[in-house]
């Protein structure tokens, strides 16, 4: 399972990840991982911006789309744009998940669920990592 229009990805081997992010980023980022629930630093944010791709830069959500979801990881209906994220299946915990990367770096952000009645416009919760992204307060309006 594989969404959205091909784009160029950065290409950067993993020492050079290695390099360029924390150990913990790397963990999460290049290998998958996951942070502990209630641990990030985005859990309870609620200042207005742009959230960015940690690893390279791309803008991933907007303040607009997150909501409370109390599952203890930063969660937004949808994605700043349809190319934003790839969404790829995963079933390293033996079930059926759907894994959310960046489509411009290819790490790992996070999982999206569909169906859980949030009272939202779309009732996905892309359920995403603190250390996966950063906040940007400067960013224009989305518009």
């Amino acid at each position: 399972m594989d969404n959205g229009p091909e784009r160029e990805r950065i290409a950067m081997t993993e020492d050079e990840w290695r390099v360029r992010l924390s150990p913990e980023e790397f963990h999460v980022l290049r290998e998958a991982g996951t942070e502990r629930p209630w641990s990030g630093e985005y859990v309870e944010t609620k200042s207005p911006g742009v959230y960015r791709c940690r690893a390279c830069g791309a803008e991933l959500f907007r303040s607009e789309t997150k909501f409370d979801s109390h599952c203890g990881w930063p969660s937004f209906y949808e994605p700043r744009e349809g190319d934003a994220v790839r969404l790829t299946e995963d079933r390293a915990l033996g079930v059926l998940r759907t894994e959310v990367r960046c489509a411009n770096c290819d790490s790992h952000l996070g999982h999206v669920f569909h169906g859980e009645g949030y009272p939202t416009p779309t009732d996905d919760r892309y359920c995403i990592n603190s250390i996966s992204l950063t906040l940007d307060p400067r960013a224009p309006d989305a518009g």
